[in-house]
C-alpha cells in the first residue's frame, strides 16, 4: 500500500476539481487531483454534456478562468480542425451551432484544453492526476479529514492513502460526505425545514433528480441498427402519468409550462449553422432535438470533412426514473438500468420512432462511441444532476433567488460572496414521480458559507455538493457555477495555507475575509452582478 502527502488534495476530476486545482496551483500549492473516469471534466466530457450556460456568458458573468476554458475550446477548433471561412471568422464559434449553449462542441476537445491548462503544473511537479481512481476510506481525527484511501477503478486491489492539511470533495456525488462522516442531505427537503414555497410537507431524501445516460449519434448511409436491448419492450411501454403518453416518443411534458408538447427530430436539416444564436433567455431551443445539443455541425467545416452533423442526446425520454443512485444498496442495478434505457431510446429511434414522411425509424442513425470515449458507444459516465449536499454554516434556499419570491429585488446579496452564476430553477423528473420544476431565478450569488461544513474543519465542496438544497441545486449546478464553486475552494484552500488561518475564521473574520474575497477578484472572480433581471 503506497502512501503520499500533498497541500491540497482533490477528489474528482470534474469542472469544480479541474478550477479548484487550477486556484491552488496558482497559489503555488502541491496538488494531488484524482478521478475514476478516463477523462478529465466531468459533465462536460466524460458525461458529454455540451455547457449549459446563461444570456451574458460571453460578455459577463463567469470566472476568468472558465472564460479561458471557453476561448481555449474555440482557438483549438480554429487550430485544429478544417472550419470553412465564413466558421472561422465567427467570432463567438459554436462549432455544434446547438441552441443549447452559444459554445456547443464535441467533448475530446474540452479535455485536450484542460488536459493544456493544467500541463504546466504537472511539468513543474506541482500537480499530481492519479487516473483512474475513486475515493474508497477516510480517516479523521476529530473534526478533521486526515487522509482518505484512494483505490485504482480497474484493479482495487491497488491503493494509495493521501494525507493533506486541506481536503475537497469535488465527485459528482459528494462521495467523501460518508467516508469521513461530514453531515449531508439528500433529495428534497421539507417546507418546515428550509421555508421554501415549492418544497413538500415532509422531507424526501431519496427522492432525486433522474440521472441520464447521455450519447452521440450522426447519420449517415446503410444501416448501423444496434442490438435488440434485453428490456427494450418494458422501456417502450415505460410511461409516467404526467408524461402525456409513451417516454419513448415525441410527446413530453414542456419543462417551463408542463403542458404536453410535441418535438421535432430531423437529422441533418440543412439549417444556416452560421445563423443560430443560442440563448435560453428567449428560446430554450429544444423543439428540435437534432440541432438542440449538436455538437458538430458539418456546414462549418470544409466539404467532405464530416459526413453528417453530430448530436448529443440529451434528451428527456433518456431520464431514468425507476430510482435513485445515492445512498441505496441498488445503485448499481440503477446505472445499469439507465444505460439501458438510453440504448433502448437508439434502438427505438433506429426502428420505430415516426418520421415526419410517414415511415418509422432511422436506421442510419450511428452511435458514435468514437465521440464520447466509451467501450459501449455511450458516454463514459451518467450525468449526475444531484449529489450529496453538506449542512454548511448557511444555506442557499429558494428565498434567495426565486423571480417568484423575489420580484424585481434581485436575489439576495451576500457579504460572504465568492462568485456568481446564473441558471433557472431547472429540476428535472425524479425518482419520487415528480414532474418538472423549471422557473426563472435571478442571477445570483455564491455564499462562502454554503462551502463550510457546520462541523468539518478542513473538508470543502468543491461542485454541486455545496449547501444548496434540493431546489436550489437546481440553478446551481451547470458547468460555469460548477467550476466558480470549485474555483472559490481551491483558492480558500491555499488561502488558508498562506494565512495559517482556517476556513470558518476566513468567513467570521471581516479583515480576513476581505483579503480572501480581493485574492478572488485579482484572479478574476466577478462577486457580484451589474443591474441586470433573471429569466
Amino acid at each position: 500500500m503506497r502512501e503520499s502527502s500533498t497541500d491540497v488534495l482533490i477528489v474528482g476530476g470534474g469542472l469544480g476539481g479541474v478550477a479548484a486545482a487550477l486556484a491552488a496551483l496558482r497559489a503555488g500549492r502541491r496538488v494531488v487531483l484524482t478521478e475514476e473516469y478516463d477523462w478529465l471534466g466531468g459533465q462536460l466530457t466524460s458525461q458529454a454534456v455540451p455547457p449549459d450556460e446563461h444570456t451574458w456568458v460571453e460578455r459577463f458573468g463567469v470566472t476568468a478562468s472558465y472564460r479561458a476554458l471557453r476561448d481555449g475550446i474555440r482557438a483549438y477548433y480554429r487550430r485544429h480542425y478544417p472550419l470553412t471561412e465564413g466558421a472561422r471568422a465567427w467570432r463567438e464559434l459554436n462549432p455544434g451551432a446547438g441552441h443549447v449553449s452559444p459554445l456547443c462542441h464535441e467533448p475530446r476537445v474540452a479535455v485536450a484544453v484542460l488536459d493544456s491548462m493544467l500541463a504546466p503544473y504537472r511539468g513543474g511537479g506541482l500537480l499530481t492526476v492519479l487516473q483512474p481512481y475513486r475515493p474508497v476510506e477516510a480517516e479523521v481525527d476529530g473534526d478533521r479529514v486526515t487522509a482518505v484511501r484512494l483505490a485504482h477503478r480497474d484493479d482495487p486491489g491497488e491503493t494509495i492513502w493521501i494525507s493533506a492539511p486541506y481536503v475537497l470533495d469535488a465527485t459528482e456525488t459528494g462521495e467523501l460526505l460518508p467516508l469521513t462522516g461530514t453531515e449531508y442531505v439528500t433529495g428534497f427537503e421539507s417546507q418546515s425545514d428550509t421555508g421554501e414555497p415549492s418544497a413538500p410537507a415532509t422531507a424526501q431524501p431519496l427522492n432525486m433528480q433522474a440521472v441520464s445516460v447521455c450519447f452521440a449519434i450522426d447519420h449517415v448511409d446503410g444501416d448501423h441498427t444496434i442490438d435488440r436491448p434485453e428490456r427494450y419492450d418494458f422501456w417502450r411501454a415505460y410511461q409516467p402519468e404526467f408524461w402525456g403518453g409513451p417516454m419513448l416518443g415525441w410527446r413530453t411534458p414542456n419543462p417551463r409550462t408542463l403542458e404536453i408538447s410535441e418535438r421535432s427530430f430531423t437529422p441533418n436539416p440543412g439549417d444556416d449553422p452560421l445563423a443560430v444564436r443560442a440563448d435560453q433567455r428567449r428560446n430554450p431551443g429544444d423543439g428540435n432535438l437534432w440541432t438542440f445539443r449538436r455538437i458538430a455541425a458539418r456546414d462549418l467545416f470544409v466539404p467532405g470533412a464530416y459526413a453528417s452533423d453530430i448530436t448529443l442526446v440529451n434528451w428527456p425520454m433518456i431520464d431514468y426514473l425507476e430510482g435513485p443512485v445515492i445512498d441505496v444498496p441498488d445503485a448499481a442495478d440503477h446505472l445499469r438500468a439507465a444505460r439501458e434505457l438510453s440504448r433502448s431510446v437508439l434502438y427505438w429511434l433506429q426502428t420505430e420512432a415516426p418520421r415526419p414522411d410517414g415511415g418509422t425509424g432511422w436506421p442510419g442513425l450511428r452511435l458514435r462511441g468514437d465521440v464520447t470515449g466509451s467501450a459501449d458507444g455511450l458516454a463514459q459516465a451518467p450525468y449526475i444532476r444531484e449529489s450529496r449536499r453538506i449542512l454548511g454554516e448557511y444555506t442557499i434556499v429558494e428565498q434567495d433567488l426565486s423571480m417568484a419570491v423575489r420580484g424585481d429585488k434581485g436575489a439576495a446579496r451576500y457579504t460572504d460572496s465568492v462568485g456568481i452564476g446564473m441558471y433557472r430553477i431547472d429540476l428535472h423528473p425524479s425518482t419520487g414521480g415528480d414532474n418538472y420544476l423549471d422557473v426563472p431565478s435571478s442571477p445570483f450569488e455564491i455564499p462562502l458559507g454554503a462551502l463550510l461544513p457546520r462541523r468539518v474543519a478542513n473538508l470543502l465542496p468543491a461542485g454541486k455538493n455545496l449547501a444548496t438544497t434540493h431546489i436550489t441545486n437546481g440553478c446551481y449546478r451547470l458547468h460555469p457555477v460548477e467550476w466558480n464553486i470549485g474555483e472559490a475552494a481551491g483558492a480558500l484552500a491555499a488561502f488558508c495555507l498562506d494565512r495559517s488561518a482556517a476556513p470558518h475564521a476566513v468567513r467570521n473574520d471581516p479583515t480576513l475575509l476581505a483579503a480572501f474575497q480581493e485574492r478572488l477578484e485579482e484572479q478574476g472572480v466577478e462577486l457580484h452582478w451589474p443591474d441586470v433581471s433573471g429569466y
